[in-house]
Parts: structure tokens; sequence; C-alpha cells
């Protein structure tokens, strides 16, 4: 889950410290101990970070010189380089002369005189801001508004626990979710129903047959008499967050008949509705109070064979296609999307580890379970930076592009209906690699037949990049 890995990691206690550690030290060029830091003030953590480095200058410097100036073979002596390296790395103007005029001998006091002058010329004052107490606080509401648009006042975060603030986030981003939800279906009627794109007249009467027959309203035309487009989608989307209140109470009365006719049977178990119910009639009601409720029309025998986390996502999906169709058609549309270029990258990138994992057998490790071990570590973070780009794109879906917003509106003959898993790509790529350590066979890509975007097109974010230089490079297989 993004909110848990990355909250735990800001909010974690010494994530300020090493925050400091991590900028002072590439300041400095040097390499800091976050552990050096721990309950020290700015001045004290400033003075022991520019003492460090004095040291790491002396032995740098020291280095230097028996690199360049080898001791007893003057022939390989290199004074220009040296001096490049004192210019590049300590802002010093030397030239190989004015070296050679100092000596050998008294180089090193001098370049590390140089270096002590450099180090404590760095200002380290933009750091400061990482070692106040509230620093990791305010660094997860900075990432909480900028990834979910969700904001915390002073108050309620004042002598917050971790775990409290995470919990809260969690509540917030759901909240905030189905906002954008409710917002979506509207974003996507007004693509519909606008004529000539965003700046053209809006079909009012198509738009409220829709919405009365969407949200199950009664509104009539004089509801948008006089009233401006921002108005409209304002009135519409209180009635689309009514109807998601609606989906979401359905889904738990489906979830409670789910669980009541698997009730008694272990949760661990295989047991299906066929086995629980004995096809005794009590399918043919769930069946009957799904098409009343959702519209779906699930036949018992392909109720029968589904087993409890099966029923749930089943039914779940029933009232999902009823109550949320566009905001599913646009998450499938981008995943999908997204899935076909970072699939063939990571299957790119698998080819190369293969051609290179026999490497790992000089370090006496099996080249076949460490192959396996990193091909699932690559497809996991495929898979993590697919989930996370999508989110950003959900909670961003105004800079999406208007054709693709419309291309959601209408159901295709493509293969999006149920789309695939991450468990079923997890099984493909266990298969691919099970093969791979018995053959030459590839494995085959996951086929997407809606149209996608090429690596030259426009990226349908409409942030106008191409799509290789924005989405396209953050969906990459190796956690892009």
């Amino acid at each position: 889950d993004q909110i848990d890995e990355r909250l735990e990691d800001i909010l974690a206690p010494n994530y300020g410290v090493e925050t400091f550690a991590a900028a002072a030290g590439s300041l400095l060029g040097t390499e800091l101990d976050p552990k050096d830091y721990r309950g020290s003030s700015y001045e004290e953590a400033e003075r022991i970070a520019h003492d460090e480095a004095e040291r790491m200058a002396e032995s740098n410097v020291q280095d230097a010189i028996d690199e360049n100036l080898p001791p007893g073979d003057e022939e390989e002596w290199n004074w220009g380089a040296l001096a490049k390296w004192a210019n590049v790395r300590y802002g010093a103007n030397f030239r190989d002369r004015d070296l050679k005029k100092i000596g050998r001998d008294m180089l090193d006091e001098k370049l590390v005189e140089v270096a002590r002058e450099w180090v404590q010329s760095v200002d380290l004052s933009d750091t400061e801001r990482f070692l106040e107490k509230d620093f990791g606080v305010k660094t997860a509401r900075a990432w909480l508004l900028d990834k979910f648009g969700i904001q915390f006042t002073d108050r309620e975060v004042e002598e917050i626990e971790p775990p409290a603030m995470i919990e809260l986030a969690h509540q917030r981003a759901e909240e905030a979710y189905d906002h954008r939800e409710s917002e979506y279906a509207i974003m996507a009627a007004f693509n519909r129903f606008r004529e000539g794109g965003s700046r053209g007249a809006l079909d009012r009467e198509g738009l409220l047959e829709w919405a009365n027959r969407r949200f199950q309203t009664n509104l009539s035309i004089d509801d948008l008499k006089n009233k401006q487009g921002e108005e409209i989608a304002k009135l519409l989307i209180g009635h689309s967050e009514k109807a998601n209140e609606k989906a979401q109470q359905i889904t738990k009365e489906a979830h409670a008949q789910v669980d009541k006719l698997f009730a008694g049977a272990p949760s661990s178990s295989d047991a299906t509705l066929r086995s629980v119910t004995g096809m005794n009639g009590k399918l043919d009601a769930l069946a009957d109070w799904l098409k009343k409720n959702t519209g779906a029309e699930i036949s018992t025998e392909e109720l029968a064979k589904l087993d409890r986390d099966a029923a749930q996502r089943k039914v779940t999906q029933a009232v999902e296609d009823r109550f949320r169709p566009e905001m599913r058609r646009m998450e499938r549309a981008l995943l999908l999307q997204l899935l076909d270029s970072a699939w063939k990258e990571h299957l790119l990138a698998m080819d190369h580890l293969r051609s290179s994992v026999g490497l790992r057998g000089y370090a006496q490790v099996d080249p076949k379970v460490e192959y396996k071990r990193e091909g699932m570590r690559m497809f996991e973070r495929m898979w993590d930076s697919l989930g996370a780009y999508v989110t950003d794109l959900v909670f961003k879906m105004e800079t999406l592009d208007e054709n693709f917003v419309k291309s959601t509106w209408v159901e295709t003959e493509a293969r999006h209906d149920a789309g695939p898993t991450a468990t079923d790509i997890a099984e493909q790529q266990q298969a691919g690699i099970d093969a791979s350590n018995q053959s030459e066979r590839k494995l085959e890509p996951i086929r997407n037949r809606e149209q996608k975007v090429g690596r030259n097109d426009p990226c349908p974010c409409n942030s106008g990049k191409k799509y290789k230089q924005c989405c396209g490079k953050s969906g990459g297989a190796a956690g892009a």
C-alpha cells in the first residue's frame, strides 16, 4: 500500500537525521553516518558534519597523491590529473606547474589546507529544517497533498503518533477517492454531451436524460435553467455522490448475503456456493437480489462455482458496473495502456538478467535461484510503479486527455471487462521463469486489443510530452 509504505518511512524516528546526513553529505562530498546526529541541534550537527568532512578530506588528499604521484616511480607521475582532481573536488585553480613548484613532499599540507577551506565554506543552512522535530509530519502532509490532494490542519497533526496519522491518511484518501469517483462520472458526461470539444455547447437535454437514468433522479430541464456549466456540474456531482453512497450500502448488503451463505464453512476451505447451499434455492434468491439491485443477470450455475473470495469479488463487480461504470472503465483503460508498454520493457529486462545472471555463479550463488528471485523483485517493482502511476492519474484526472476521457464513455469489444490482475500476470511471470530454466521459450506479452499509445505519441495525461518521456518512463519495468 502506497500510504503505509511511504508514511512509515517518513514518520520513522530517524527520518530527519537520515535526510540531514544524506543532504549534508551530498553538499560536502562525503558520506555521513546518521547516528552521529541523533538528538543534535542544528549548530552541533553542522559542526560535526564539517569536522567529519575535513577528516575525510585529509584521507582523500593522500589517496589522490598516492594514485597520481606513486612513490618511487616518477615516470608514472601525473601532475595534470592531480591538479584537475583538486580543482574539481575542492574548487581550486591549480595548474600542473603550480603543484610541481610545491613539490610532492609538501603537497599534502597544501592540498589539505585548500580542502579544509572549501569544507568550511560549504553552507549547510538549507539542511536545518531536516532536524526540526516536526519535519517528518510536515513532509508527510506535503506528500499527501501532492499525491491525493488531501490536507491536514495543524491541530489535527499536533502531537499525533505515526500509526494514528497513517490511519487518518487512509480515511482521508478514501474520502478523496470517493469524491473523485463522483466527479469523474460528471466529467465523462460533460465530454460526451458537449458538442465540438471543451468549449462547445452543452447538450443539456441529453445530459439530463443520462443523469436521470444514471442516478435514478427526477431532474427536469428547469433544474438546469439559467445555470452555467460549473453550477450544473456541482448539482450533478451531488447526485453522483448520493449514488456512490447507495452503492456502498448495496455492496455491504451483498457481502453480508455471501457471508451468510458461507456461514459455518471454514474461511480457508475450498467450499463453493454449490457445496454450502446444496442448490436448495438460496442461490436463486441471491441471483434475484443482484438483478433487482444492480441489474446484473448472473445465473445460479455461474454463482455455484465460486468460492467465498470469488463470490465477494463477483458481487462487488456487479455493484461497481451498475453504480460506478465510468471510473472502472477509466481505471481499466489506463492500466491496460500502461501495462502493455511496461510488460514489454519488463520482458526485455528479464532477457538482460538471464544473459548476466550466470556470472552470479562465481559468487557461489545458484544462477537459477537468483534469476527467479531477482525476476520476481523486478516484477513487483513494475507492478508497484504501475499502481502508483494509475493512482496519480486518478487523483489528477483533470490532466487526462479529452479524447481519452471520451473513450471511456462507451464499452467496446476490447478485452477489458475483466482486465488482467496482478495474480494473473504473476502466474505468467512465474511460468516464464520456470520455462526459461528449461528452454529458450520466451514469455509472450499480454495482449491489449485497445488502441495503445505509441512511444512517440503525445502522453494521454496531457502533459505535452511524448509518452516515452512521461507515462511510458514512469511505468517502466525496473521501478522507473
